[in-house]
């Protein structure tokens, strides 16, 4: 059995801090893919929060892709996680990365103006 990792996020090292760099140099794909293999290893409610974060760099990916309804699928199952996440959660705060990912979601649902950037990944000091 594969053990869990310890419920304070280390987001300065290892996969997760990877996938942070990856997602901030806009390689979605492959921040996808190192916060995936810290997925597989949790439990609940920290699992559906990484998907959460898994599932928005997704639809970046596919966007990059011009795949827009993949784009649109995937944040609008991040925002039904991330809707139920605390203001901060495993030292990521919530609020504006959820708020970003709407104002993405609502833009390209109905075709308005895209953002200027993709949503922020802020990390709180332990």
């Amino acid at each position: 059995m594969t053990e869990a990792i310890p419920l304070t996020f280390d987001w300065s090292s290892g996969q997760l801090a990877d996938g942070l760099r990856c997602y901030r140099a806009m390689e979605f794909w492959k921040a996808h893919e190192h916060w995936e293999s810290v997925w597989l290893t949790l439990r609940e409610p920290e699992k559906s929060f990484l998907q959460a974060l898994i599932q928005v760099s997704a639809a970046f990916h596919h966007l990059q892709a011009d795949n827009r309804r993949g784009a649109i699928s995937l944040l609008g199952r991040a925002l039904l996680r991330l809707d139920r996440c605390s203001p901060e959660f495993c030292r990521v705060n919530v609020v504006p990365l959820r708020d970003q990912a709407r104002e993405w979601h609502t833009a390209l649902t109905s075709e308005a103006k895209l953002p200027a950037s993709f949503p922020a990944f802020a990390i709180t000091q332990t």
